[in-house]
């Protein structure tokens, strides 16, 4: 059969209404149109679907089957309908969303649970990259949007700040460098360091500016997590470097003293990193509007 949707709304308008004249009208057709649209519907389906009486029409066997069908149909169109629009409007879908190892850990928790509490048919699937490495998938069009410092460079992708991302040096209480205002970052390189584990964007990022200034990080040992990091710094283990945020976050539970660096990558901010404000689904468009994207 090739009945479509605009039939099947025809016919049942017909057989709600046992009235082909009212039928039509409330399809909002020309009898003469509704008359030969439905010649058309029972010549294909190839059986007589309406019984012709006096006072009008009645639904055959064949009739109320294919309305019972056409209903189901017609409302699992309007499912269909309400579900895209809330892809339209954002209100549903996966977001992908690469970040950079400061973001994931500090600016986006508190600031992504909100938006993601008040949309509960969204789902985020969050991977770590370095900002390097997503500027790279994004302006390769393999990841539509992610969150980077803007030290890195951009490739022609819009950037737009949404939060500072300085890194500091954190010492034990008591090291030769916790009473420095500042230091710069490739005088505390023969010190033995704290890092985070293989794979983190920050930890690589950390380690890419060591072998620039021509050394590796002494690395004594590497931990999951910011706050197993800050410990091993407390209790002497070694040095490390974490965002300014993170570093203020675990100092009342760590004897450790924050030590700013001198170098200007690491006065970084946190961007919205994406090709076109246009191009991006609705979604994530909703989700950096919340994050702070002027647009």
């Amino acid at each position: 059969m090739r009945l479509d949707l605009a039939d099947l709304r025809l016919f049942l308008c017909i057989v709600d209404a046992g009235s082909i004249t009212q039928g039509a009208a409330r399809a909002n057709l020309a009898l003469a149109s509704a008359s030969e649209r439905l010649r058309s519907i029972e010549a294909d389906a190839g059986v007589r679907l309406l019984e012709r009486h006096a006072r009008g029409v009645a639904a055959t066997e064949a009739g109320e089957a294919l309305a019972h069908h056409a209903r189901l149909m017609l409302r699992q169109q309007a499912v269909l309908k309400g579900e895209l629009r809330e892809f339209a409007a954002g209100g549903r879908g996966t977001v992908h969303l690469y970040a950079n190892t400061a973001a994931l850990t500090g600016f986006l928790p508190g600031r992504l649970a909100p938006w993601l509490a008040s949309r509960p048919r969204v789902q985020v699937e969050l991977k770590e990259r370095t900002s390097e490495e997503i500027v790279r998938l994004i302006a390769a069009g393999l990841a539509e949007a992610g969150i980077v410092a803007d030290a890195v460079d951009a490739h022609g992708l819009h950037l737009q700040p949404v939060a500072k991302d300085h890194l500091v040096l954190i010492v034990p209480a008591g090291h030769r460098f916790a009473q420095a205002g500042a230091i710069r970052f490739a005088a505390v390189l023969d010190q033995p360091f704290v890092g985070l584990e293989p794979g983190s964007a920050l930890q690589d990022y950390i380690g890419g500016h060591a072998r620039a200034a021509g050394r590796e990080l002494a690395l004594r040992i590497r931990m999951k997590t910011f706050e197993g990091l800050c410990n091993m710094v407390s209790h002497g283990i070694g040095i490390a470097v974490v965002p300014q945020a993170i570093a203020g976050r675990h100092r009342r539970r760590g004897a450790y003293q924050t030590v700013a660096l001198e170098e200007s990558w690491a006065r970084r901010r946190l961007c919205l990193c994406f090709r076109d404000w246009a191009g991006l689904s609705a979604p994530v468009r909703s989700l950096f509007t919340h994050l702070g994207a002027q647009v």
